[in-house]
């Protein structure tokens, strides 16, 4: 079969049925409450007289403004403080405005230069790369007490080991001292 045909075809066997559905609906008039619930709460049952659908929702969700109605982009939907902005904005020209127009129109420009200074500075990589040696420094800065005691330690210990090799020695006989010649007398008599 050649598409368009498949296409007439399935219309129209899809048209009864349609029409079937919809006239055991108009026929049956059902009632429907469709609820939503939050948490564990318990769904109504439903009734012989009405059929009960319920959505369940994260509790968190329970007081807060439903979700269809929390962005809007309508005007009256804005606050003041946008409003307000949006018209000191209209008509930029004069004193500070760093415009062609208007008095004084020249003398915004020193201050617009310098926050496009800031606002490079801000995102600048050497900025970021000062933030990441000042991490590294603190995160060394940490340890350097205890670095600093260990190695304390350990100069101390060596320097024990040195004076208590001294002190062997210093105590120890050395071969053949009987052996040397003792100094002369060069005391002269009177």
């Amino acid at each position: 079969m050649s598409k368009p045909l498949l296409a007439i075809a399935s219309l129209a066997l899809a048209v009864p049925m349609g029409a079937q559905a919809q006239d055991s609906v108009d026929t049956a008039e059902d009632n429907y409450n469709m609820v939503i619930i939050y948490g564990d709460d318990e769904c109504p049952q439903s009734t012989a007289d009405q059929i009960v659908v319920c959505a369940r929702k994260a509790e968190n969700e329970r007081y807060r403004i439903p979700e269809n109605l929390r962005f809007s982009d309508s005007p009256e939907n804005q606050s003041w403080a946008e409003r307000v902005e949006r018209f000191e904005m209209a008509g930029a020209f004069g004193s500070m405005s760093c415009s062609p127009t208007g008095a004084g129109g020249f003398t915004g420009c020193t201050q617009e230069m310098i926050n496009a200074a800031y606002a490079d500075k801000a995102n600048d990589a050497g900025i970021r790369f000062g933030e990441i040696i000042a991490a590294e420094r603190a995160k060394r800065l940490a340890t350097i007490d205890e670095d600093a005691a260990a190695e304390q330690e350990r100069v101390e210990m060596i320097e024990r080991e040195y004076m208590e090799r001294l002190e062997r020695e210093r105590a120890a006989e050395v071969p053949g001292e009987d052996a040397l010649p003792q100094p002369e007398s060069t005391a002269e008599p009177r």
